[in-house]
């Protein structure tokens, strides 16, 4: 009984230990938004400072960052909804449809995830070239139709969770394919799909390299861009700096509080088989 006790207060301070690795850099980050940038050179605090407001003007004045926002929201919000839409029905297909391409078609998928988004990007430049679709978002949200670990995790979720009774049931009562995704698979697979949802979220709001590569106009930089424009200049202003990326983790926090319940169900997708 007395291991038992010891090895659960090792467990809940292993968990202490996480979450302060989890919530101690977002804390540095917000007090270092709220102090000056003389203030940050001269050493690290753990209180807040009074130089917020001036912080963010001075970012303002730098850098048009509405506008970021809204560049970042439009590829944010478009990438994520192709990923996750066609992500889910090429995994209701791989899971539904037995043909003979299915395990090569998963094998590719899987190969694909082990390989680096960037080594691709030359290529993707020439192809954007070609089809003039340089500085525009184009290049930028349709590569996300084809999302492996969009597809992969709702595949799992799909396998896991679903019975082919049901659809067949489904084409019994004369439903239609398209009409079988949409009124079955989509619902059902909400958890699943409102857990990529987020990820890929952050993950197209974040992303700093593909813009970097294909944008050339500063009014349609993303946020990323923006926070690294005030790079530029001898004198770094570390304070509007901090303060452009306290900001801009704002919209991500705004998602993760809307689907955070289904989030939680989605990390559990395949755990208890029913």
């Amino acid at each position: 009984m007395k291991k038992i006790k010891i090895s659960h207060i090792l467990i809940y301070i292993l968990l202490i230990l996480l979450m302060l690795l989890c919530v101690v850099p977002f804390y540095i980050m917000i007090i270092n938004a709220t102090h000056s940038t003389n203030e940050l050179y001269t050493g690290l605090s753990v209180m807040p400072g009074d130089q917020l407001l001036i912080n963010i003007r001075n970012m303002l004045d730098k850098v048009d960052m509405p506008r970021g926002f809204w560049n970042s929201f439009v590829i944010a919000i478009s990438s994520t909804l192709l990923s996750v839409y066609f992500g889910t029905m090429t995994a209701f297909g791989l899971f539904e449809y037995k043909f003979k391409l299915r395990k090569v078609i998963y094998v590719t998928l899987m190969i694909s995830m082990m390989v680096p988004g960037q080594l691709g990007i030359i290529g993707l430049f020439k192809l954007s070239n070609t089809l003039n679709l340089l500085n525009t978002y184009w290049p930028i949200v349709l590569p996300s139709i084809a999302n492996a670990s969009t597809i992969f995790f709702i595949l799992q979720y799909l396998q896991s969770s679903m019975s082919e009774e049901l659809f067949e049931s489904a084409r019994i009562e004369g439903a239609g394919e398209l009409r079988i995704f949409h009124t079955f698979v989509l619902p059902l697979s909400k958890p699943a799909i409102s857990t990529m949802f987020i990820f890929n979220f952050v993950s197209y709001w974040n992303n700093f390299f593909t813009p970097m590569i294909l944008l050339f106009d500063d009014d349609k930089f993303t946020v990323p861009l923006l926070i690294n424009n005030l790079n530029n200049g001898m004198l770094q202003d570390l304070g509007a700096k901090y303060a452009a990326i306290a900001v801009s983790i704002i919209p991500i926090i705004v998602v993760y509080c809307f689907i955070s319940k289904s989030l939680t169900k989605g990390m559990m997708a395949g755990a208890i088989k029913s």
